[in-house]
């Protein structure tokens, strides 16, 4: 696995990674109707672009050699995280094959790391709670959030960095 910086050809790939992630992975904490309100497949490419090319962006690959040589590697993109300047964590997503493996910690790790910022927040879901608080993060408030109508329960979490 490989950790690199975000280029604006990887939108694609993680729109559908973002997609199958939510629609698999936190499938056993959130109803069809709930998952569909968090994404129901059409992202703004251009926007998420603009978004993640405003932050620090960081793609988890996996290279997959189709040729002995490597000449012709492929990369998988197996996750994505970014975070804003003052430390908000925006979104970290695991590809559905890859759950378990390292490579949200391995995001975490580089973006926690490279920000100037005494604390981190982010909004995770049910699903993702357990991660952060293992790093960590404690729980500031449970919180409803609306998409399309539907309320998502998250969770605003802090993890403080510099006392």
């Amino acid at each position: 696995m490989e950790i690199r910086p975000y280029k604006t050809e990887d939108i694609q790939e993680i729109a559908e990674l973002f997609y199958q992630t939510v629609h698999t992975v936190n499938a056993a904490d959130y109803t069809n109707k709930q998952l569909d309100a968090w994404t129901d497949g059409n992202i703004d490419l251009a926007a998420w672009d603009r978004s993640f090319q405003a932050h620090m962006t960081l793609v988890a690959v996996i290279t997959q050699s189709e040729a002995e040589d490597k000449k012709d590697a492929s990369e998988q993109i197996a996750g994505f995280a970014d975070m804003n300047s003052t430390g908000y964590m925006d979104r970290l997503y695991v590809h559905k094959d890859f759950q378990h493996c390292g490579i949200a910690s391995a995001l975490c790790d580089r973006l926690e790391e490279a920000v100037d910022a005494d604390q981190i927040t982010t909004h995770a879901s049910i699903t993702a709670k357990p991660f952060f608080e293992k790093r960590g993060y404690r729980v500031i408030r449970e919180q409803q959030v609306e998409r399309k109508g539907i309320l998502l329960t998250n969770y605003v979490m802090e993890k403080i960095l510099k006392a």
